[in-house]
């Protein structure tokens, strides 16, 4: 059995059922999934300040996930809060949704676009894409102008235009696929598709919670078999290969916080 820890990076339970609901029905039959979410933390990452708060929050979530257990662990958001310095933290896998979509995308076609919430996201967004290195094969970011907290009130609609923008960006930026660039605008699109919605089934389009999911799955998998073994030369370095005194305050100072 593979144990993943999802967190939803918001300091509210809000979106913690929609997830659940959506992701469930494609886990493998010997993975069990477990939804969390921020008990202290802005409930609203749109902006940097309070996305900056809930990294360290994310941090926390990690530490305690890897104590209760869990094989491997999604932060449930696609700007991948604090995805590296997570991977400092712990052995245990740890996966961002917009780089696993991303990665995985072009399995799906040659160029993809990606779908996200808000014009705000968008230079995060393109950021975050050329970090992992597939700005060449990403034809555009294009927003729907949702805003998270307005999404359970709506989910359909929500969907709606999404799937106009995905058909808009295939149809007119030469995109093969459209990567929904948002965990919460995925989970509206797919529990549209499990209450009977179409229109799009000529389209292509990733959704970052299953793929995140999938990839959780997998790496789990590997590291049970004693194949998961992150490099620690450089990048993803841990603390205590330089002073482990240090690192211990450093992580004292984590948890206390």
């Amino acid at each position: 059995m593979t144990r993943i820890c999802f967190l939803n990076p918001f300091g509210t339970e809000d979106f913690d059922a929609i997830i659940r609901a959506t992701i469930g029905p494609a886990l493998a039959p010997a993975t069990e999934l477990e939804i969390r979410h921020l008990d202290d933390g802005p409930r609203n990452i749109d902006y940097y300040v309070p996305k900056h708060l809930l990294e360290v929050g994310v941090l926390k979530a990690v530490l305690q996930a890897d104590a209760d257990g869990f094989d491997a662990f999604v932060i449930g958001c696609c700007y991948d809060p604090g995805l590296t310095p997570a991977r400092e933290l712990t052995d245990m896998p740890v996966i961002g949704p917009l780089e696993a979509s991303t990665t995985l995308a072009r399995l799906f076609g040659h160029r993809f676009s990606v779908v996200t919430d808000h014009r705000k996201a968008v230079p995060e967004l393109e950021d975050r894409v050329a970090a992992y290195g597939v700005a060449a094969n990403c034809r555009s970011i294009r927003a729907i102008n949702w805003h998270i907290d307005d999404m359970l009130g709506d989910p359909l609609a929500v969907a709606r235009d999404a799937g106009e923008r995905c058909r808009a960006v295939i149809e007119r930026d030469g995109a093969e696929v459209a990567v929904l660039g948002c965990t919460i605008v995925a989970a509206c699109c797919e529990q549209a598709r499990q209450q009977g919605a179409s229109g799009l089934e000529d389209l292509t389009i990733v959704n970052p919670n299953l793929m995140a999911m999938k990839v959780a799955e997998l790496l789990g998998d590997l590291r049970a078999a004693g194949q998961h073994r992150i490099s620690r030369r450089a990048y993803y370095q841990q603390h205590e290969a330089h002073d482990a005194a240090e690192a211990a305050g450093v992580k004292a100072l984590l948890l206390n916080l």
